[in-house]
């Protein structure tokens, strides 16, 4: 249960650092419930991944959502752990599209 804690303090973290990042620019065209629904989603598939691989495998994995568009990057160890990431994310709901920039670590 620890860990699972652990994961969902660093998602909650996460999400209420990056609903306060970007230029003046990028925030003008994005209205206040769109970022703050942005950042509930970036939450939300952050702890669905941290709950599936682990809260050691999904802090190499970056999340970012834009007009609910949600992006996955960073390096993980294995393909497993690239696509149950992948799978974890798909189920969070209101995701209007999901992109995978995933790489695996080299050997």
């Amino acid at each position: 249960m620890k860990p699972l804690l652990a994961a969902l303090a660093v998602a909650t973290a996460a999400a209420l650092g990056a609903g306060g990042c970007g230029s003046p620019g990028a925030q003008s065209q994005h209205g206040v419930g769109e970022v703050s629904d942005d950042a509930a989603l970036t939450a939300k598939v952050k702890t669905a991944i941290a709950t599936d691989v682990g809260a050691r495998a999904a802090s190499s994995i970056n999340v970012e959502t834009y007009r609910g568009v949600v992006e996955l990057s960073g390096f993980v160890d294995n393909q497993e752990t690239a696509s149950r990431a992948l799978a974890a994310a798909k189920k969070v709901s209101g995701i209007k599209s999901l992109k995978n920039d995933l790489r695996l670590k080299a050997s």
